[in-house]
């Protein structure tokens, strides 16, 4: 049974025996800017809200788990870094922000099983999940000492890098690449090895101070507050602290009176009238989730933009940039060019061939790459050797893959990375599926390698990639054996310091989108 009655601009629902009061916010005007519902009464029993009582002891961090590409495993299904859409308008310029949902609560008010929730109610591919526990700051030797014996106050504003927290939460946002710190609650220390996450549709970032900095507040666009009674946030604690963090039930108990209770009381509880949604009973609130859901899909739906559609309406009739070069047209470079272009060649004839014009074209583009004169042994002779820190091929799966031999070939030890890169059959739009860079690939100078470019949307979000993990644009060089006016003029205009070398150029494209005359479809042959 509904029922709706609006009352002096206040919107009452009523669900059976549930109510909900909901107030227009002037910040999310298509959603209510608090959610209340009474919890049941005493249907649930506090043994329900445990893992069961044989669960086994284990030590855990913040990190769910170290395989890749899943960037989250929920109780259904999973949800993996794929299907990223264009993030960015026709110049290249990043067009849309990743929407960030931020979530508060007190310790185990059960944030992070109303985003699991959200994630799968949501449906979207490219998620992040954001976890403040990652963000503690490094203990020194005496805060150790203190925390080893339950006497460190690890739910104090203080005990937070924020700095580091509002850095990584703004490059998220921002669709850029960041390394999170995943800290060990067994040891109270920072592992190692940091996790690399790039960009998202949605951030979902929840802790116990998420409202507790101003700089971070204005990064979230939707605020979130977890109220969950404190007998049953004491219970899971309990619980939680005693079979995954191997934690007595003493110290947890003392721990919780001398730290824990206080401080949900001075810095947590006041933060409540911040937020937009306050969300009673958790995960088990699948009204207001809905409510969530709803939202973030309407504000996801605004930021849709169609790459392609602007590449082809833009102005393509200004000359052929300065930052193309054309593989000068010898009669060995215009006899491979007729033997792989001809659809009669034979599948073994068209992969020497290629693999010819392959090693011509990168040996051009590396004559492109920064150099210094070098004189040997002291003797007069004058010569050059390459000056920068490294080298790294990156291709775009699967046809840019045919092009490692040969950037082998002629550079030793050069690191090599994958990006794939596939057109949603539905939007007509390339989506960025999977991605495997170098470390430190900041510092390189990067070989793009592509086998044909037709409308250059793919190689836009392949060189977005590489400027959102902090490679510098004039050290990109896109090699394509093949490339329609189009695709340079889209990559040129986009990204003016980037090199393009190929081999040829043509001139038009077919209802396909393919470039004509082309060289046919490469996969096949």
């Amino acid at each position: 049974f509904l029922m709706k009655c609006n009352l002096n601009g206040v919107l009452f629902i009523v669900l059976e025996q549930n109510i909900a009061l909901v107030v227009c916010s002037p910040v999310c005007s298509n959603l209510p800017a608090s959610v209340s519902f009474p919890c049941s009464s005493g249907e649930d029993s506090l043994d329900r809200l445990l893992p069961p009582t044989g669960a086994p002891r284990r030590k855990s961090t913040t990190s769910h788990s170290k395989s890749e590409p899943p960037l989250l495993r929920t109780g259904t299904r999973t949800i993996y870094t794929a299907g990223r859409p264009p993030w960015y308008d026709e110049h290249g310029a990043q067009s849309k922000e990743a929407f960030v949902i931020g979530l508060c609560g007190g310790s185990a008010s059960g944030k992070t099983t109303v985003a699991n929730k959200i994630i799968e109610a949501l449906d979207v591919p490219w998620v992040v999940l954001l976890s403040m526990d990652s963000f503690y700051k490094v203990l020194s030797p005496e805060e150790q000492t203190l925390a080893a014996s339950n006497d460190y106050n690890f739910d104090h504003p203080g005990a937070f890098d924020f700095e580091l927290l509002v850095a990584t939460v703004r490059k998220l946002k921002q669709g850029k690449s960041v390394k999170i710190p995943v800290y060990d609650f067994t040891t109270h220390k920072r592992q190692k090895d940091w996790k690399n996450v790039y960009g998202a549709s949605v951030i979902i970032f929840e802790g116990i101070m998420s409202f507790a900095d101003k700089e971070l507040l204005q990064l979230l666009d939707m605020k979130i507050f977890v109220d969950t009674d404190s007998d049953i946030r004491l219970v899971r604690r309990l619980r939680r602290d005693i079979t995954e963090r191997g934690r007595d039930i003493e110290g947890v108990i003392k721990q919780y009176n001398k730290f824990v209770k206080p401080a949900f009381e001075q810095y947590i509880e006041p933060t409540m009238r911040l937020a937009d949604i306050v969300v009673p009973r958790g995960g088990g609130n699948m009204v207001a989730i809905d409510l969530i859901v709803q939202h973030v899909h309407s504000q996801l739906e605004e930021r849709e933009l169609s790459v392609r559609a602007l590449l082809a309406s833009a102005q393509q009739t200004q000359p052929l940039p300065q930052t193309l070069s054309v593989l000068e047209s010898t009669p060995q470079v215009r006899g491979l060019h007729t033997i792989i272009r001809n659809r009669e060649t034979s599948r073994d004839e068209f992969i020497f061939y290629s693999k010819r014009l392959m090693r011509l074209l990168i040996e051009r583009a590396l004559t492109f790459l920064p150099s210094q004169v070098s004189t040997p042994q002291g003797h007069e002779y004058e010569g050059r050797r390459y000056d920068g820190k490294g080298i790294t091929g990156v291709s775009v799966l699967r046809a840019g893959e045919t092009m490692e031999p040969a950037l082998r070939a002629v550079c030793k030890d050069v690191r090599i990375g994958k990006i794939l890169i596939q057109t949603n059959v539905d939007s007509g739009e390339p989506e960025l599926h999977y991605l495997r860079l170098p470390k430190d690939i900041s510092e390189d100078h990067v070989i793009l390698m592509d086998s044909t470019v037709s409308t250059g949307a793919a190689a836009m979000m392949a060189v977005r990639v590489l400027l959102d993990h902090e490679v510098r644009e004039d050290q990109i060089v896109l090699v394509s054996l093949l490339m329609a006016e189009l695709g340079v003029h889209s990559v040129a205009y986009a990204f003016p310091k980037v090199k393009i070398i190929t081999t040829a150029v043509d001139k038009s494209l077919d209802d396909l989108l393919h470039v004509v005359p082309g060289i046919g479809e490469w996969r096949r042959r």
